[in-house]
């Protein structure tokens, strides 16, 4: 009987570090999503790249269902005028695996630049969401300070510039955020996105 009690208690001590460690894990690959990024090194080095901007700040952060971000992509000449304006929304699906649901902004362009303001961010609310189904990136640690992870086959459907989905690969580390986003005609011909590889966004400031 106190073998099985000690079998027991070490089981859930076991359950209790995995649990703690998976959690670290969600806390470290939002945290290497958060803050302001340019692709300025890329672009000066290859000009098949643009000087792109990219900005990511945490919002709602008392909710407890995962980790929301606040997404601006946008030309570093125009960065009052982001192209891309999204939320993400983080979390742990298992052991291995962690999930960022992509989701568009009803009337978006009233939030451009909002993310310096906290208060202002407050109008955000979930209700002007709107979910982009089949787009959610699925993430996997391949090392202690690398995450990386890709949409799932042609299930993020797109219009956008004659394609009918669209793929995202990504790398996350402490300094970096890689992404290569590309669109697909109903052939699987690539229509738009760059066709080298993925835009390097290198952190700023440190």
């Amino acid at each position: 009987m106190q073998k099985s009690i000690c079998g027991i208690v070490l089981l859930l001590s076991f359950v209790a570090v995995a649990g703690s460690t998976n959690a670290a894990d969600l806390d470290r690959l939002v945290q290497y999503m958060t803050g302001s990024f340019s692709s300025a090194e890329q672009a000066m080095n290859d000009p098949d790249f643009y000087d792109l901007r990219l900005v990511i700040t945490p919002i709602w952060k008392s909710r407890t269902d995962g980790h929301w971000l606040y997404v601006e992509q946008s030309s570093a000449s125009r960065m009052n005028k982001p192209y891309r304006q999204r939320v993400y929304h983080v979390t742990r699906v298992d052991d291995s695996t962690f999930r960022s649901d992509v989701y568009d902004i009803d009337g978006r362009k009233r939030f451009a630049g909002g993310w310096s303001d906290p208060n202002f961010m407050h109008q955000l609310t979930p209700d002007s969401l709107i979910a982009r189904e089949g787009c959610s990136i699925f993430l996997y640690k391949t090392d202690d300070t690398i995450f990386e992870g890709s949409t799932e086959g042609d299930n993020c459907l797109t219009n956008y510039r004659d394609a009918v989905y669209r793929t995202s690969e990504v790398q996350i580390t402490p300094s970096m955020l890689y992404r290569w986003d590309r669109g697909y005609d109903a052939d699987g011909n690539q229509v738009w996105g760059a066709v080298k590889g993925g835009y390097e966004f290198r952190r700023e400031g440190g």
